[in-house]
């Protein structure tokens, strides 16, 4: 396992800040009235969520679900796996679902298709990074925070098996470059 060290910032941890600031923003405005119910993937947004949910100047339920489809590797297996579902009805409510990460598009298709068979409101998705480069599948993207290339990246609640989520910015894993 490399050092923290080892690991190349891409996005600084006041970059990172400020557009959460901007996403909460603009998600207080759109659901203004609404009863907002924001779901977390876990265990990579978990990080993200939680900033994101103080940046909401709005009262909202959270949730969350988990699903696995790296492993220990760095390249996705194509097949998505709901390990944890939700705790929480949907029904009727406006859902916002909260990704780390949208780079094949399968997880997060996979997710969408889910949750919309519950009979949300309305089901939008907030992304904190979007890899266009690797999209298999297409997946409307209401709210993201940034594109990047086509890197292996960790921190900010992104890991390499289980690794560097706690880095405050997002870095290069060192040979994935």
């Amino acid at each position: 396992m490399p050092p923290v060290s080892s690991v190349r910032p891409l996005i600084s941890a006041e970059a990172i800040q400020a557009r959460v600031r901007e996403l909460g923003a603009a998600i207080s405005h759109d659901y203004q009235g609404k009863d907002l119910v924001v779901v977390g993937v876990l265990k990579g947004a978990f990080v993200f969520l939680a900033d994101l949910v103080r940046a909401i100047e709005l009262p909202v339920a959270v949730d969350f679900l988990s699903v696995a489809s790296y492993g220990a590797g760095t390249e996705s297996s194509g097949v998505v796996r709901l390990i944890e579902d939700l705790s929480l009805p949907i029904e009727g409510k406006h859902v916002l679902l909260v990704e780390d990460i949208v780079d094949t598009g399968l997880t997060a298709s996979y997710l969408l298709d889910n949750l919309a068979t519950r009979r949300p409101a309305s089901l939008r998705l907030c992304a904190l990074l979007h890899k266009p480069a690797r999209c298999r599948v297409e997946v409307p993207i209401a709210y993201r925070g940034f594109v990047v290339e086509d890197v292996f990246l960790v921190g900010y609640g992104l890991d390499h098996d289980q690794r560097f989520r706690n880095l405050p910015y997002i870095g290069v894993l060192p040979g994935r470059e």
